[in-house]
């Protein structure tokens, strides 16, 4: 007799938790603390990622990046969140989104400036081949032999 199919519905808080990045010692101190749940991953998704993620107070998203090939999107549940891209700093509240088309060359990351925590949903493509810029810092992520690599932007050295 067939098993049964896992139903499709979950509670985000139940999916397990990611704490920090895989980001290069020198950088990963800013988002060291950031709690991540991948729930695309947990559904079982695979043309697209979704995940909840929690900023712990004076916690940052990332270091300020832009995409080649993958759309990003987000919007922020609770607490307050300061967006820096090139354009500046905005505050975004809960019900608020912000859009991040993929080939832009405009670096942003969110940042709690706040005492409380703020949590917000990452929407993002899989894309082969998408490669990273982080424009404050000596870092790219490239797509080289079939995988993700972290290289310094002066030299092209893996990190």
């Amino acid at each position: 007799m067939p098993e049964k199919p896992k139903p499709p519905a979950f509670e985000a808080m139940t999916v397990a938790p990611h704490v920090g990045n895989a980001y290069p010692a020198a950088f990963a101190g800013p988002s060291s603390e950031r709690i991540k749940r991948r729930l695309s991953d947990h559904g079982g998704l695979t043309h697209f990622g979704v995940n909840h993620v929690i900023l712990p107070p004076r916690c940052q998203s990332s270091v300020r990046h832009w995409h080649t090939r993958e759309d990003e999107f987000v919007m922020v549940l609770t607490g307050t969140v300061t967006l820096v891209t090139d354009a500046g700093e905005q505050t975004l509240g809960p019900g608020m989104c912000a859009a991040f088309p993929a080939g832009r060359p405009d670096g942003h990351a969110l940042l709690n400036r706040t005492d409380t925590e703020a949590t917000y949903l990452e929407v993002g493509g899989r894309v082969d081949g998408d490669e990273v810029d982080y424009p404050d810092v000596d870092m790219q992520v490239r797509w080289i032999d079939g995988d993700y690599v972290f290289v310094r932007r002066s030299d092209g050295t893996p990190y």
